[in-house]
């Protein structure tokens, strides 16, 4: 035994790099009086406690002699003890670790945080403010894979105040964008990575928003004077929102011009080829999708989708009836396969169906409906369908008179989820979704 405590002391000795106090010792006999597992059959298995419980001083201290042992405490009292241990372990972190935590680890954790969480972390001090200002930060965001989509929506009331749903935590947020002119109506008429394109209600003049850093441009003035409304699509000049972007307007007169950021000017690449119908008769409510380079817009007489491949300027018509009875429908993407979303009524019964565009045959097959149990509250009642986002998860405003209702459709895992009303803060009025558009919330997209 004299040998076992020999070895003890010398472990001891190892652990801390100086012998124990003098005035504490180990007490051999009775045995309860020590913390130590050494009661065990084996001295061995009691090292093996010793050496796993190292590194946790509770586990190491022994009773001074003459001294009972402790005596159970009540419940609020041991969690009162375990509040002020857990204080003081904060406070020895940092003072010892936090201070020479390795910047870019630092970095590399808050780029991975939820996106609402990063935003209340940036109060606590000017450095984590100035994260966004950060060249290594905004590399450690684009690493991070962007999985599911926020939406930016406008609402009846409040024209000139987004609101922003995050679907991961389905909540409402209700950011503010100063920049953005008070006087005016604009709009969110497309998207591309973190970065949202607004227009004017008079089709006059663009801009674009970051809506979670508040990065903001107003693009210059267009060289082709167009009065009429126009349908816009959105994609990036690369894999990553710092290589730029581009942005496309068409008007149903064959005019068109892109925007290039990295030249911060419009340029008009050619003329509508004569194989195109004119005018187009382009369907305002569905959003473009992209899809490998190229922008599908919806358009009518005839029906079909319009193409422009961005970096060959090639534009490209195809003829693709629509479902009977159809109305209220729009453009989605999901993994590179574009489909369409919108409502069906036969007999007073409306329901939302899903179709996704065969590429062999160039029609629409039906993949997926709204459960039938939702669509019996549509029953008899004059539905119309907004879609806000057409990128893998939509967001569909359904309402009526009697009724408004919002929905997500994942395209890909087919998942139907209702959404909670929009009450804008210190109201109690629930909001009515007027449009909006989805986006991938990115801390390093720069307008």
């Amino acid at each position: 035994m004299m040998e076992g405590v020999a070895m003890l002391r010398q472990l001891i000795l190892e652990l801390y790099g100086s012998p124990p106090p003098s005035n504490y010792s180990i007490q051999l006999q009775p045995l309860r009086w020590c913390f130590l597992n050494l009661d065990s059959n084996s001295l061995e298995d009691g090292f093996y406690n010793i050496i796993m419980t190292a590194g946790k001083s509770e586990n190491l201290k022994m009773l001074e002699p003459g001294k009972p042992p402790p005596s159970k405490k009540a419940r609020k009292e041991r969690s009162r003890g375990k509040a002020t241990s857990a204080a003081s372990s904060i406070e020895i972190m940092e003072d010892h670790i936090w201070k020479d935590f390795p910047e870019d680890l630092f970095e590399a954790v808050i780029a991975r945080l939820p996106k609402p969480a990063f935003f209340r972390f940036r109060s606590v001090c000017r450095k984590w403010n100035s994260l966004l200002t950060s060249q290594s930060f905004s590399q450690q965001c684009a690493e991070v894979k962007h999985t599911e989509s926020w939406f930016y929506t406008i609402t009846h009331d409040n024209v000139n105040t987004g609101a922003m749903y995050d679907p991961s935590l389905k909540k409402w947020h209700y950011p503010i964008v100063p920049a953005l002119p008070t006087k005016e109506i604009v709009l969110p008429v497309a998207s591309v990575g973190g970065l949202i394109c607004f227009l004017d209600i008079g089709h006059r003049s663009f801009y674009v928003c970051n809506p979670l850093t508040k990065s903001f441009k107003e693009l210059p003035a267009r060289s082709v004077k167009v009065w009429s409304r126009v349908a816009v699509g959105m994609m990036l000049n690369g894999g990553s929102p710092n290589s730029g972007y581009k942005i496309l307007w068409v008007g149903c007169e064959g005019d068109f011009e892109v925007f290039d950021s990295a030249k911060n000017s419009w340029i008009r690449p050619g003329s509508m080829p004569p194989g195109i119908k004119l005018p187009l008769a382009l369907n305002f409510w569905s959003q473009a999708v992209s899809v490998n380079g190229t922008l599908y817009f919806m358009r009518s007489d005839p029906d079909g989708l319009l193409s422009y491949e961005m970096d060959s300027g090639v534009w490209k018509q195809y003829v693709i009836p629509v479902p009977p009875h159809l109305s209220d429908h729009t453009l989605a993407e999901s993994g590179g396969r574009i489909m369409l979303v919108g409502l069906l009524t036969k007999n007073a019964a409306t329901c939302v169906y899903i179709w996704e565009l065969q590429k062999m045959t160039l029609l629409w097959k039906e993949v997926d409906r709204m459960p039938n149990i939702w669509c019996l509250e549509f029953y008899g009642k004059h539905v119309r369908m907004t879609c806000l986002g057409n990128k893998g998860l939509l967001m569909l405003s359904l309402r009526s008179k009697q009724m408004n209702r919002l929905v997500t459709y994942d395209l890909a895992s087919r998942e139907w989820l209702k959404v909670p009303g929009c009450v804008l803060p210190r109201t109690r009025k629930r909001q009515w979704i007027a449009c909006g558009t989805a986006f991938h919330p990115c801390l390093n997209a720069i307008a």
